[in-house]
Formats: structure tokens, sequence, C-alpha cells
């Protein structure tokens, strides 16, 4: 009997372990960007101070997460910083680590962006009605860069899910899971792979194209308040 290969997907626990690897990218991907935007807001905010020596080292930090390709970035986190400093975390958590720097790197260029692209006439305002300069960001300027930017953020979000399929070399995400799969069934089904690279890109598809179309809505709401 000639299998069709779908089989592959149902036999055992081959459809729980997908799911389970999918969980362990999405989790990854949600806990990082906690973090990430966290700090990354934190270090927007401090590279629009009027500081040359913060701006240059904040710009060199977010140019070294720009360069670094993210694979290299994992093994330095997973595979030499916990021989270094004598600990032991788990693969997912430095998976967070890694992920949650490279976001706030990133971010923090975004919220710079959009803070220094308010109107100067709101700044002025503010500072007229004797707002404080902490005042200021908290009532004023973050209310509207947040708005600013809300779509450049969503792709962010995007981009990091996309990007958790580099956990197959530290970790059992989806991607790993697939492979393991794979390997395991390829004589009995050849054409396993295919069914489960499509599930695999039909997982993935899920979870980013709402993001997509979310990021898209605002964008064109934002153009049509322009």
């Amino acid at each position: 009997m000639v299998h069709s290969g779908i089989e592959v997907l149902f036999q055992g626990k081959n459809f729980l372990r997908l799911m389970g690897g999918l969980w362990t990218s999405v989790w990854i991907a949600g806990v990082s960007l906690g973090f990430g935007l966290l700090l990354g807001t934190f270090l927007g905010v401090l590279r629009t101070l009027k500081n040359a020596v913060l701006r240059v080292v904040l710009r060199l930090y977010l140019e070294f997460f720009r360069i670094v390709p993210t694979i290299v970035l994992l093994f330095l986190v997973y595979y030499i910083l916990p021989r270094q400093f004598h600990v032991e975390v788990s693969a997912e958590w430095m998976a967070v680590l890694a992920f949650s720097l490279w976001i706030s790197a990133e971010f923090s260029d975004i919220i710079r962006g959009a803070l220094e692209s308010v109107p100067k006439h709101q700044r002025e305002a503010g500072l007229a009605l004797g707002l404080t300069k902490g005042q200021l960001f908290v009532h004023v300027l973050m209310p509207q860069a947040f708005m600013l930017e809300l779509p450049a953020a969503i792709n962010l979000a995007t981009r990091v899910v996309k990007t958790t399929s580099l956990l197959m070399i530290i970790s059992k995400d989806v991607i790993n899971v697939g492979q393991q799969i794979i390997e395991a069934n390829n004589q009995q089904y050849p054409s396993g792979v295919f069914w489960i690279c499509g599930f695999i890109f039909m997982l993935y598809f899920i979870v980013d194209y709402p993001l997509s179309l979310i990021s898209k809505m605002l964008q064109q709401k934002f153009s049509a308040n322009l």
C-alpha cells in the first residue's frame, strides 16, 4: 500500500509533539518580547537625551545586535556564557536572554524614532504649561510616540516569531521536533517531509499572519489621520 505521507502527522504522538514545539517557540517569543520591549523602551528614551557619550554607547549596542547574526548570538549565550560564569540555565531561558537583548536593541531605535517624530510644538506646549521633563515624556511624548511605533513594534514581533526557528540548534522548538519526526519516519513515509514542513509552515502562518494584518490596519489608520 502506498502511503500519501500525511499519516506521519498523526502517528503516535507526532501531532502533540509538533504542537508542543510550537508552544515552545511561542512562549519564548512572547516572554522575550515582554522583556525586550521594556528594556528597549528605556534605552530608546535614553537615546533621545543630549548626552553624546551615552548616545554613542547605545548606538554601538544597537549596531552590535544588528551585525551579529542571531544564530551566533544563540551559540554565544548557550555554549559560552554558562561555561564562563559556571551557571546552569535551561536552553529555553538562554534563548529568552538572547532574543530579549536583540529585541531591546531593535526596539530602542523604534522608540527613538517615534519620540523624535513627535512635532516640536507639542514639546514646547508641554513645557509652556509647566510640565517637567519627566511629565512631558509620560503625558505628552510617550502617548503620541506609542501610536507612531505600534506598527513597527508588531512587525518586529512577527520577525521574532519567525526567528524562533533558529531555536532548533539548542531547544526542542517546532522545527527541531519536525526534523526529528522526519528522520524517524523517512523510510516508512518518504513523502512525510512534505506534510511535516507544510504543517509547520501553516503553524507559523497562523501565528504571524494576524499580526501582519493588524500592522497594516494600524499603518492605514495612522496614514488616514495625517
